[in-house]
């Protein structure tokens, strides 16, 4: 596999290329998206043999019999991040957006608050509303240009109505690796607070060298509150199977899940479990130990290429392909921030405020494509921002 191949997505109903125009108003047949998070390269070949197989095959009946899939997860797990993983734990929902609306559904009441540390990934705020639940944002501090977690400031935020926390580890689109040390204070938080612990992992196998994740299920005196969410989708670029995990270890929080699952008449994409089971292989993990340091690369590029323009910052990714992207020193408003990335540029990246408190500023880019096209965005973008050099 090479990551350096150019694969042509236009026209294929992806998002992320043929809803840039739409919603960005750059053009489709010259911009570049970096804005929805998933890659522009092929899944592993494990993957590829999976569908090719399911093909050959025929028939596309109902899923059954998950002991092969449930195994490959638990396997998964263990050997990559030291998580023993029951499997009668497991439940598979329509990817995580999916596993964190059926969370709000199980453990909260309309007008409950829900806290997010933001900013944070924007779909977790939309479904909450959705929901007609509160979010409680609380705005994480930048120290020494990374975020941090005030407790005392959250502490004092608390009123008493929230009833559950959305962890984002690692985080999107700061692309923090929470420290032991934080995870067991955001248990203590949970804990003090009385509130469900629902634990989106879905970065978690995307980390780059030097940085390591623990998995909050590894973090003492949690268990009765803590729900797991983890998936393939992020770590294999197969998000439109819309197949993710949520691994419930507490009998009690287990139960209420389950019911909600059972009442919504949710049942698994036969393709998505072929595909996740071929992706959590011995295949699979050596296509994702070529991807990190290419990953990493690309990183480095775009980082020092936008750090140059004076007045822009990167956040040092620590994990995920996002690169957070701060445009506060340009003086600029966000609107010609925007502008000048979209219509100069032709760019298209994720806008700041739809994260939360903390990202008026910022842009979100996917650097998980080709370098070529890393190196072309480095150089619209300073293009764009020539008259401040």
């Amino acid at each position: 596999m090479s990551f350096d191949q150019i694969i042509d997505r236009a026209n294929t109903h992806s998002v992320k290329w043929d809803m840039m125009e739409p919603i960005y108003g750059v053009p489709a047949d010259e911009g570049l998206p970096m804005w929805v998070a998933d890659m522009d390269f092929r899944p592993p070949a494990c993957v590829e043999a999976a569908v090719a197989a399911m093909q050959d095959h025929g028939v596309y009946g109902y899923f059954g019999d998950d002991a092969a899939y449930k195994a490959a997860i638990c396997r998964w797990m263990e050997e990559r991040h030291g998580w023993k993983v029951d499997p009668a734990h497991v439940f598979t929902t329509g990817g995580l957006v999916n596993g964190t609306a059926m969370c709000v559904d199980a453990f909260t009441e309309p007008g409950d608050g829900v806290v997010l540390f933001t900013p944070v990934y924007h779909a977790f705020a939309r479904v909450i509303k959705a929901a007609k639940r509160e979010v409680v944002e609380c705005e994480m501090p930048v120290v020494d240009g990374r975020y941090t977690l005030d407790f005392d400031a959250f502490d004092a935020q608390m009123t008493g109505r929230e009833k559950m926390l959305v962890l984002c580890s690692p985080h999107n689109p700061g692309g923090r690796v929470w420290t032991r040390d934080e995870l067991e204070g955001v248990a203590e938080f949970a804990r003090r607070h009385d509130l469900a612990l629902v634990s989106d992992e879905i970065h978690h196998d995307l980390v780059f060298p030097g940085h390591a994740h623990t998995p909050m299920a590894l973090i003492e005196g949690v268990e009765d509150r803590l729900v797991m969410m983890t998936a393939t989708t992020k770590t294999f670029n197969i998000a439109g199977c819309h197949v993710g995990n949520v691994t419930i270890a507490d009998d009690a929080l287990r139960a209420r899940f389950g019911a909600r699952m059972a009442a919504m008449g949710i049942s698994p994409n036969a393709f998505g479990m072929h595909m996740a089971t071929a992706a959590y292989s011995p295949d699979g993990a050596a296509w994702v130990d070529a991807l990190i340091p290419y990953l990493d690369e690309n990183r480095r590029i775009f980082d020092a290429g936008v750090n140059a323009i004076p007045g822009v910052s990167s956040m040092p990714l620590e994990a995920t392909y996002l690169s957070w992207v701060d445009f506060a020193g340009t003086g600029m408003s966000p609107r010609e921030i925007t502008e000048r990335v979209q219509k100069g540029a032709r760019i298209a990246a994720n806008h700041g405020p739809t994260f939360g408190k903390g990202g008026e500023t910022f842009l979100r880019f996917n650097i998980a494509t080709p370098r070529s096209r890393v190196e072309e965005a480095v150089a619209r973008l300073q293009a764009a921002f020539a008259d401040l050099q």
